[in-house]
């Protein structure tokens, strides 16, 4: 069976009541070759707009990063762990947890360093968000099938809407990215999602076309129409 996405639908946002959260954009994604994230290059590009935006139109910003400390959580059962012991990505002390340029917090903005998948997952995460207490979460980051999606499933949960920038997010492959988004897409309940450009619009306080959740698991695709659904999200 398969399905085209729904028509978008008009959006309006106080930028003011929003919080921008991009997601463990650091050097590992293009430098580590386990994890390297398919273009990369363009979702840093992507990312710093919307941070340029967030920080031009009173937006809150709020920087998470993976950094996978065993002195705070132990490994967990089945974990991979190097032959000495040492975490086997996001490990502390090396220089591939550094955010990207690009994309790297201002010396105001607050930061998170998280153990696990979701951003929720960490008190302090969840303390800010709520300190903020936005009406909007806008949400980018990579990947997009793990950490992303953990912590947009997590935030609506607790009651958040996210608007999810498509383009501004990344996993290993094109099609690893594209039916992360679209499955995400599929359970956004309250959210929306656009590209990074119409995220940009909206926080300037604009009001734009997003694709909006209606019904329940609404976008049903095969293989060789991935793309064509992304596209049309």
């Amino acid at each position: 069976m398969t399905e085209a996405p729904l028509p978008h639908q008009p959006l309006t946002l106080d930028p003011t009541r929003a919080l921008l959260v991009p997601i463990d954009m650091q050097e590992e994604h293009r430098a580590d070759p386990r994890y390297l994230v398919a273009g990369y290059a363009q979702v840093l590009r992507n990312a710093a707009r919307l941070l340029a935006a967030a920080r031009a139109h009173g937006t809150g910003v709020l920087h998470a990063g993976y950094l996978r400390d065993f002195a705070r959580v132990p490994p967990r059962p089945f974990e991979p762990v190097m032959p000495c012991g040492s975490p086997a990505f996001s490990a502390p002390g090396s220089a591939l947890t550094d955010f990207c340029a690009e994309v790297a917090p201002l010396p105001d903005e607050p930061v998170v360093l998280k153990n696990d998948l979701s951003c929720f997952t960490d008190e302090g995460f969840r303390e800010a968000v709520t300190g903020a207490a936005p009406d909007w979460l806008v949400i980018c980051g990579v990947w997009t099938e793990a950490c992303v999606a953990a912590t947009c499933r997590d935030a609506v949960a607790a009651g958040y809407r996210v608007l999810l920038a498509k383009d501004a997010c990344g996993s290993g492959s094109r099609h690893m990215h594209e039916t992360g988004i679209i499955n995400l897409a599929n359970r956004l309940y309250g959210g929306a999602v656009c590209d990074s450009a119409t995220a940009c619009r909206l926080l300037a306080g604009e009001t734009a076309p997003v694709w909006r959740l209606q019904g329940a698991a609404p976008l049903r695709f095969d293989g060789h129409r991935i793309t064509e659904v992304y596209d049309a999200l």
